[in-house]
C-alpha cells in the first residue's frame, strides 16, 4: 500500500510539471551542443470550442484531455521516446470554422484530430477525417449519428441513446406512461424521437408536450404536465428560460403528482438554476466524481484537487481522448493511421468513468452511466450517486 502510494505521488508530481509545458513548439531535430539526433515529437491537432456557445465544455475537456495525457504517459508526454505536441484550434463552435482549422492542420501533415465539442462541428469533421485519412476521436458531441459513420472516427465520450436508455433505467415494470416536456424546436423534437424510440419500444407509451421557445409564461404547460399525470416526465429543455419554466413546475405541483421526473444532470455551474426543483429531480448523469470507484478516477480528482479544482461532465471525455491517443501511437508505434484504427477496435481499458470498451463494428464507446440525486445544504449542492449502470446495459444498437 505505502509503494502504491508512492508512486501516486511521484506520477502527481510529474503531472504538475507536465501541465505547464503540454501545449509546446515543434522539438529541434537535434539536441544544442551535442550534434545527436532527437526524435520528431508526436503532432496531434485539437480543434475544440474555446470560445462560442459551448465554451464551457471545451473548456472542461481539454482541462481532461492534459490529465488523460498525462496519466497515460506517466507524466513523461512522451510516447515510444517522442514527445506529444498539441496544437489547439478554436472553432468557436462552428462548423465553417471547425473544417478550415481541420484542413489547415492536415495540410500541415497532423495524422490525429481530436477535440469536437458540438455535434454540427463533429459531423462536418468526420466525412474530412474520412477524406483524408487521419484518426479523428470526436469529444463530448452527442449525436448518435458519428457512431458508425466511417472508420476514421472515434469517440471519447457518451452519445445521446446512452443517456436515452439511462432515463428509462428509472422506470419499473411495462405499460408505464412517459411525457417528454421538451422546446418547440429540432432540440426537443430530437429528443421525444429518441425517447420514443428506445422507450416505447420497452412497452411503455410516450407523448410529447412541446412548449413554443417564445413562451415566457410557463404556467399553462406545468398545468398541463400535471394534468398528464404521467410516470415519468422526461425533461429536455436548453438555454436561459430554464429557471423560469423549472419555478412553473414547482408552483403547480408537478413534482407531487408525476412518480418521476427525470433529465440529465448539467454541469456544475448550473445546478442552482433548477430553484427549489434540484433536489426533487431523478438525474441522468454521465459523470460525477463521487460515482465511479477506480484508480484512475482517483487519480484524476487527486490531481485536480491539487490545484483546487473539482471535474465536471464533460472533463472525462478529454482524459480517455488523452488514453486513445496514447493508446493509439504506442501500437502503432509511428505515424500509420491503419495501424492506429486497429490499436483502438476492440479496445477494453478503465477510464475515470469504470470500464469502457470501444466497439469493432461501429466505434461506440461503452461505458458506464449513473443515476443521481442533488442534495441541498444553504446554497451548495452535492451529487449523491442511487445507482451506478454498467456500459453493456445502456450500449446503443449496433450501427454498421
Amino acid at each position: 500500500m505505502q509503494g502504491m502510494r508512492f508512486k501516486l505521488a511521484v506520477l502527481l508530481a510529474l503531472v504538475v510539471a507536465m501541465l505547464g509545458a503540454l501545449v509546446t513548439g515543434a522539438e529541434a531535430k537535434t539536441a544544442a551542443g551535442t550534434g545527436q539526433t532527437v526524435a520528431s515529437s508526436y503532432k496531434v491537432g485539437i480543434v475544440y470550442s474555446r470560445t462560442g456557445l459551448l465554451a464551457a465544455y471545451g473548456a472542461q475537456y481539454i482541462q481532461g484531455l492534459r490529465y488523460g495525457l498525462a496519466y497515460a504517459t506517466r507524466g513523461t508526454n512522451a510516447v515510444n521516446g517522442r514527445k506529444l505536441e498539441l496544437t489547439l484550434a478554436d472553432d468557436g463552435t462552428d462548423p465553417v470554422k471547425a473544417v478550415s482549422a481541420a484542413k489547415d492542420l492536415i495540410g500541415k501533415g497532423y495524422k490525429i484530430l481530436a477535440g469536437s465539442v458540438s455535434s454540427g462541428v463533429a459531423l462536418q469533421m468526420a466525412p474530412l477525417a474520412e477524406q483524408n485519412k487521419v484518426l479523428f476521436i470526436s469529444g463530448p458531441a452527442a449525436t448518435d449519428a458519428i457512431t458508425g459513420i466511417n472508420q476514421y472516427t472515434f469517440r471519447s465520450g457518451r452519445q445521446t441513446y446512452q443517456d436515452v436508455k439511462t432515463s428509462a433505467t428509472f422506470l419499473r415494470g411495462a405499460g408505464r406512461k412517459v411525457v417528454v416536456f421538451a422546446q418547440d424546436s429540432a432540440f426537443g423534437a430530437g429528443n421525444f424521437a429518441a425517447v420514443n424510440a428506445v422507450v416505447g419500444s420497452q412497452g411503455h407509451t410516450v407523448n410529447r408536450l412541446l412548449v413554443p421557445l417564445s413562451a415566457q409564461d410557463f404556467t399553462p404547460f406545468a398545468q398541463q404536465a400535471k394534468q398528464a399525470n404521467p410516470d415519468l416526465l422526461f425533461i429536455a429543455w436548453a438555454g436561459t428560460t430554464g429557471p423560469a419554466m423549472y419555478r412553473a413546475l414547482t408552483q403547480q405541483g408537478v413534482f407531487g403528482v408525476s412518480n418521476k421526473v427525470v433529465t440529465g444532470l448539467p454541469e456544475r455551474a448550473t445546478w442552482q438554476s433548477f430553484g427549489e426543483a434540484a433536489t426533487r429531480i431523478d438525474f441522468l448523469s454521465h459523470y460525477v466524481p463521487q460515482g465511479p470507484k477506480n484508480k484512475v478516477n482517483d487519480f484524476l480528482v487527486n490531481s485536480m484537487r491539487k490545484r483546487g479544482q473539482v471535474p465536471d461532465i464533460f472533463t472525462p471525455d478529454g482524459f480517455v481522448a488523452g488514453q486513445m491517443i496514447v493508446r493509439a501511437l504506442t501500437e502503432a508505434k509511428g505515424d500509420n493511421v491503419d495501424r492506429m484504427i486497429s490499436a483502438l477496435e476492440g479496445w477494453n481499458f478503465v477510464g475515470p468513468k469504470g470500464q469502457q470498451s470501444i466497439r469493432q463494428a461501429d466505434h461506440a464507446m461503452i461505458q458506464p452511466m449513473f443515476q443521481v440525486k442533488l442534495t441541498q445544504n444553504g446554497t451548495k449542492f452535492t451529487p449523491r450517486v442511487t445507482a451506478r449502470i454498467k456500459g453493456q446495459f445502456v450500449a446503443p444498437p449496433e450501427r454498421r
